[in-house]
């Protein structure tokens, strides 16, 4: 179809709707000479009499009629469709696509599910759980969750949580039967539970800062008999005494407060960017976007460290 066509398909509509020139002027705001002007230029580009006019009336043709029966569905169904794009643009509905790692997920969204929905009920939320940086455009998503230190350049990012901190703990019981480290050179006399991305294949290299720089970080490989690629995994470890782990301090704070681990080596420990919400741009930002930005900013005071 001829897009040109479709301005005035919708004043031959609305002509036809009032049959009358001068009301459907009025109601589109133009002058009753160029709106006649406009239908008898679609008459020329159809090939075919839509109208009859009289200087007090007007009629539809049959082929008039014929087309006016058929513009009256598709016009409705075109004029219901931009209306829930407004409120869409009002209301938080639809489909929310959020790439995450799994840290995020776990440790930021997952705990306020029942909040969220309950606040934005006509909302549906997926998590695409991906440890290696993505493309939330090619991937589809609406947004992404990763660390400051992982954003690519060119998107825009919104902080979630404070900076954050990588904290070693291990259980009391572990640390009374082989001794508390007091640099980072200790835990080679250590067992150190180990962490494998499986975005990389690579392990996690432990970082430190001497206490009282700055700029001056190091990170050193850890050396023990348990390796997992499952965050999760590796705290029930440590939590069964097996050995010592790095992991960031947000995610076993629980644990550290309950007194089931105890932390190490924090002056070592030096704060790091946060998570951060990225999209590709602030601009025309859709109502769920928002929503999910606004509540994730709103929880952010819940990290303070």
């Amino acid at each position: 179809m001829d897009p040109s066509l479709l301005p005035s398909l919708a004043w031959f509509a609305h002509v036809a709707r009032h049959h009358s020139f001068t009301r459907a002027a009025d109601e589109m705001g133009v002058s009753r000479a160029a709106l006649s002007q406009n239908l008898k230029a679609l008459e020329r580009k159809l090939g075919v009499k839509l109208l009859y006019r009289t200087t007090r009336d007007m009629s539809l043709t049959e082929e008039g009629q014929r087309l006016y029966t058929v513009l009256q569905g598709a016009l409705q169904s075109i004029d219901g469709a931009v209306r829930t794009v407004g409120d869409t643009r009002a209301e938080a509905s639809g489909l929310l696509r959020i790439n995450t790692s799994r840290f995020a997920a776990k440790t930021l969204v997952e705990p306020h599910l029942s909040e969220f929905f309950a606040r934005y009920p006509k909302l549906q939320l997926e998590l695409v759980i991906n440890d290696g940086f993505a493309n939330i455009i090619a991937e589809g998503c609406d947004a992404g969750i990763r660390l400051g230190q992982s954003l690519a350049e060119h998107m825009t990012a919104v902080p979630i949580t404070p900076p954050l901190e990588m904290a070693v703990v291990a259980t009391p019981e572990y640390f009374a039967e082989h001794g508390v480290p007091s640099t980072p050179a200790d835990l080679a006399n250590h067992n150190c539970l180990r962490y494998r991305y499986a975005s990389s294949g690579g392990v996690h290299h432990w970082e430190f800062a001497p206490p009282g720089t700055t700029g001056q970080d190091f990170v050193m490989e850890p050396m023990g008999n348990y390796t997992t690629n499952d965050d999760e995994g590796m705290i029930r470890a440590a939590l069964q005494g097996i050995g010592v782990m790095q992991h960031i301090e947000i995610t076993v704070r629980q644990h550290i407060r309950s007194g089931a681990l105890q932390r190490v080596l924090q002056p070592w420990s030096t704060p790091f960017a946060g998570c951060y919400l990225y999209i590709p741009s602030r601009e025309q930002l859709p109502a769920k976007v928002r929503a999910f930005m606004d509540f994730m900013i709103e929880k952010r005071d819940d990290w303070n460290i």
